[in-house]
């Protein structure tokens, strides 16, 4: 672990990438420095992992019997989540370490027999059958490419079953914000997911925030710049300070945030998704 996390590599290769990340971090821990933010301290992924998790919330109350589709499941928190409902649910992730946790870690909780994961990729996406919903958390926006983008969610959407809903919980701000970006990582605006889910045939259902306090986001792009002892007491002031604000109020202050929830569902008398 650092305080800074891990560099992102001058060439994006998300394969080779994401099993660099299994294979540092998946295995350590709750996994989060592998699939929250790139090895940084446990504290700091610790705060994401709650924020997200308040902010998902109304959307993940499932039934027993549930079909989940989990893309980009990485070690499968979401999907021991859900499968802890009585969901039935099927992961897909890039790389065959994160799988290869997922299934790990849900047969030491006792989930197997509600949990399959599968090496996929989202562009791509070979999964048969229909689900009720399907989820991807901080999933988009490290797919950079706008067709490989387009092709995962037109890939998601047309695995939804009729009356089913897509939850996507993705970094995209109100406005323009450049300074976190990376070889590997896009904070697209919130209108280019709008636009991107009414080409494919989706409607937005519901809105909502996860975390408006600016200051862990002002903060991080500045931190290789500090001295290690400084950056760290930052880091930990920062979120110290942002996570009340983003747990009280992170669903509501929608257009302060910088990662949204967007609720899709399938237009009535849409188009072939698959095409």
């Amino acid at each position: 672990m650092t305080v800074r996390g891990i560099p992102a590599p001058q060439l994006y290769q998300p394969g080779t990438y994401w099993e660099d990340r299994a294979q540092r971090f998946a295995g350590e821990g709750a996994g989060l420095a592998a699939v929250c933010a790139y090895g940084m301290p446990e504290f700091y992924n610790r705060a994401i992992q709650l924020e997200q998790r308040l902010a998902l919330r109304p959307w993940l109350d499932v039934k027993p019997g549930t079909r989940v589709l989990d893309v980009g499941c990485g070690v499968g928190r979401w999907s021991r989540l859900l499968a802890a409902k009585g969901a039935q649910v099927t992961g897909v992730d890039l790389s065959p370490t994160m799988i290869a946790q997922a299934q790990q870690r849900a047969a030491a909780v006792g989930l197997a027999d509600r949990c399959q994961f599968r090496v996929q990729d989202l562009s791509s996406l070979e999964v048969d059958g229909q689900f009720d919903v399907v989820l991807g958390v901080t999933v988009l926006q490290h797919i950079l490419d706008p067709e490989l983008l387009r092709a995962a969610v037109r890939g998601m959407a047309a695995r939804l079953a009729p009356g089913g809903r897509m939850v996507l919980l993705e970094a995209a701000p109100s406005t323009l914000v450049e300074r976190c970006d990376s070889t590997v990582f896009r904070a697209r605006r919130r209108d280019v997911y709008l636009e991107l889910f009414r080409d494919c045939a989706l409607e937005l259902r519901a809105l909502t925030g996860v975390d408006p306090a600016p200051l862990r986001m002002r903060l991080l792009p500045h931190l290789r710049r500090l001295p290690r002892k400084v950056s760290m007491s930052l880091l930990v002031l920062t979120t110290a300070l942002s996570l009340p604000v983003d747990t009280l109020f992170g669903r509501r202050a929608v257009k302060q945030s910088w990662h949204a929830v967007f609720v899709l569902e399938q237009k009535t008398g849409g188009t072939d998704h698959g095409r």
